[in-house]
C-alpha cells in the first residue's frame, strides 16, 4: 500500500513503515495530484480533507486525523466513497488543559491574584473541556460548564447558562467549529457578545479561532474595552489578523495541544484505527518511541503554594517561551507554519516525578504529575 502522511505527525515511520511505501507531505500545500495513488491518507487540521482534494484518487481506503477535531474532513463525502475514516478524540486534552494551567498561573503572578478566588466559565464539556475543568477545580477555582447539546443529552453534570458564561472572571473556551444547527459556535463570540465583557475578566481560546469574530474583537480592543487576551487559535490561520497581536497578553501559534505525548497518542490512536480495518496484530505503542525527558524527579519539602505550584509546571511546560517565539517570528514568510513545524519539544506533566509528603500528593496528581509519597517530618 502506499501511505501519504502529513510530515508533521510523529513517528509515523516508526507506526506505519510496516504497511507499505510512506510518502510526506505538508499539510497546507498538499494537491489532488500527489494524493492521485493513496491508499491510506493521514492529516492534521491544515488539510482540507473533500471531493476538491481527492477527486483525482480511485482507490483510497481510509482516511485519519491525527487531530480531535474534525471540522477539516468532508465525512459525509468519505461516507459516499465508502472510505474508512477515524479521528483522535481526547488525544491531545491533556496538553491543552495544561497549556491553560500554564496561562493561568503567569497571569495569576502578573496581576498578583490567587486563582482559588477565582471563577472560570469551560465553554465546551467535551473530552478537553472536562480536562480543564478537572484541573482547575483541583486549584479551588469555581468552575462552571457551558454545552447545551450536551446538557440536552442527558450528561448528569450540572451546566450553566450563557449569561453566567459572560459573568464569569475567566472564560476558557473548548468547543470545535460548528457553522449551523441548533447550537453554531462560529462567532459564538462576536461584537455584541464581546460587548458585554470588561477588562477585568480573562478569555482565552485554545478551540478554533473562528469562535471569536476577530475583528470585532480588534475593534473592540482598539477602545481600551478589551479583556485580557489569551489566543492559541486565530481566524484564518496562516494568514492571521496581525493587528490584533499587541492586545494579546499570551499569543502563540495554535500548539496548545503540542505536546509530544499528546501527539504521539494521536499517532497511535490512528495506527490502532488502521489495524483494526485491516486486521492487524497491534504491535506498536507511543511509550516504544517517545524518549524520556531532560527532568525527570524533583523533590518538594514545604506545604504547595501557588508559586511553588507554578515553579514546578514551569519546569515542564512555561507558556511564555512560545508567546516570546511567536512575536518574534509572526512577521517572517510563513512564520505561523514554520513555528508550528519546528515547535520545540514539550512534554506533560505525567512525565515529572514529584517526590512530595502524602498530604500534598493529592493536588499534584490531580494536575496530571506523577507523585512519590514521602514521609512527612
Amino acid at each position: 500500500m502506499k501511505l501519504y502522511i502529513d510530515e508533521n505527525i510523529p513517528y509515523a515511520k516508526q507506526f506505519f513503515s510496516a504497511f507499505g511505501e510512506l510518502h510526506l507531505f505538508s499539510g497546507r500545500t498538499v494537491t489532488a495530484e500527489q494524493l492521485r495513488d493513496a491508499d491510506i491518507l493521514l492529516v492534521r487540521s491544515i488539510t482540507k480533507v473533500d471531493e476538491n482534494l481527492l477527486h483525482l484518487n480511485k482507490h483510497l481506503k481510509f482516511v485519519g486525523t491525527a487531530t480531535i477535531g474534525t471540522d477539516h474532513i468532508d465525512k459525509d463525502y468519505l461516507s459516499r466513497r465508502h472510505i474508512a475514516f477515524s479521528s483522535a478524540p481526547g488525544c491531545n486534552k491533556i496538553s491543552v488543559a495544561e497549556y491553560i494551567l500554564s496561562c493561568l498561573l503567569v497571569l495569576a503572578e502578573k496581576f498578583q491574584c490567587q486563582l482559588a478566588e477565582k471563577s472560570v466559565a469551560i465553554v465546551g464539556a467535551g473530552n478537553t473541556g472536562s480536562a480543564v475543568y478537572e484541573r482547575l477545580t483541583a486549584l479551588g477555582m469555581r468552575c462552571k460548564l457551558y454545552d447545551p447539546p450536551l446538557q440536552l443529552s442527558n450528561d448528569k453534570r450540572e451546566f450553566c447558562d450563557f449569561d453566567d458564561v459572560l459573568k464569569s472572571d475567566i472564560i476558557s473556551l473548548h468547543v470545535p467549529k460548528i457553522m449551523d444547527g441548533d447550537f453554531p459556535t462560529f462567532h459564538m463570540f462576536d461584537e455584541q457578545t464581546l460587548q458585554k465583557l470588561s477588562d477585568n475578566q480573562i478569555l482565552i481560546n485554545a478551540s478554533r479561532g473562528e469562535v471569536i469574530d476577530n475583528q470585532a474583537l480588534l475593534a473592540i480592543a482598539k477602545q481600551g474595552k478589551c479583556p485580557t487576551l489569551v489566543l492559541d487559535v486565530w481566524e484564518n490561520e496562516p494568514n492571521i489578523e496581525k493587528a490584533l497581536i499587541p492586545f494579546v497578553e499570551i499569543a502563540t501559534p495554535h500548539i496548545a495541544g503540542y505536546s509530544l505525548d499528546g501527539k504521539a497518542r494521536g499517532t497511535e490512536m490512528l495506527y490502532q484505527a488502521l489495524c483494526k480495518l485491516l486486521s492487524c496484530n497491534i504491535e506498536h505503542e507511543a511509550s516504544h518511541f517517545v524518549v524520556q525527558p531532560a527532568i525527570t524527579n524533583v523533590s518538594i519539602t514545604k506545604p504547595i503554594s501557588q508559586p511553588i505550584l507554578k515553579c514546578l509546571m514551569h519546569l515542564i511546560f512555561d507558556v511564555r517561551r512560545d508567546d516570546a517565539l511567536f512575536r518574534q517570528m509572526i512577521d517572517q514568510d510563513d512564520g505561523f507554519d514554520i513555528m508550528r513545524k519546528n515547535y520545540s519539544e514539550r512534554r506533560e506533566l505525567s512525565t515529572l516525578t514529584v517526590n512530595a509528603p502524602a498530604s500534598q500528593s493529592q493536588l499534584l496528581k490531580s494536575l496530571g504529575f506523577n507523585c512519590n509519597d514521602v514521609q512527612e517530618r
